[in-house]
């Protein structure tokens, strides 16, 4: 059976790191976790102005970020354009798409006007209903055919 020292020295090496419930290692090796403790005193240290050791930058240089940049997966160019995101309707078939899409358009703001009249005529309700269900289920007869669509891979899954 340890003795007192030996269980309170235990019982601060428990206290530090993460808390157990927010341990996602699950007491495998932390190297590249923060640990909160050590955080939390060094943040004590620093607002009671006990804390002597300096600051030193750890970052590289100017010419290190942007070549850190250019070579990261996920880094996008800002001034990159796609020029085949948005182009002109081409056939008929993408007018009448272009054409339902803003009768859904007209339909929701027609919707909102409605919604704030003091007196909901039946007529403009059914009128209103009417364009927006025309305009979505137009929407199904200008659908282009799955092999042409661009954001579906072989198998017909959305990429």
């Amino acid at each position: 059976m340890p003795n007192r020292a030996e269980r309170r020295a235990q019982a601060k090496a428990g206290r530090r790191g993460v808390p157990s419930q927010y341990d996602q290692t699950r007491g495998r090796g932390r190297s590249g976790m923060i640990d909160e403790y050590q955080l939390q005193q060094k943040s004590q240290r620093l607002q009671d102005g006990t804390d002597s050791t300096e600051w030193k930058p750890s970052g590289g240089t100017i010419a290190d970020t942007e070549t850190l940049l250019t070579t990261n997966p996920n880094y996008t160019n800002p001034n990159y354009t796609n020029p085949k995101m948005f182009k002109a309707p081409h056939s008929l078939r993408q007018w009448f798409r272009v054409g339902s899409w803003t009768l859904i358009a007209i339909a929701i703001i027609a919707f909102f006007v409605v919604m704030w009249l003091p007196s909901h005529p039946m007529w403009l309700i059914i009128t209103v209903s009417a364009v927006f269900i025309v305009g979505v289920l137009s929407l199904f007869f200008t659908a282009g055919d799955s092999k042409h669509n661009p954001n579906l891979d072989q198998n017909g899954t959305a990429v």
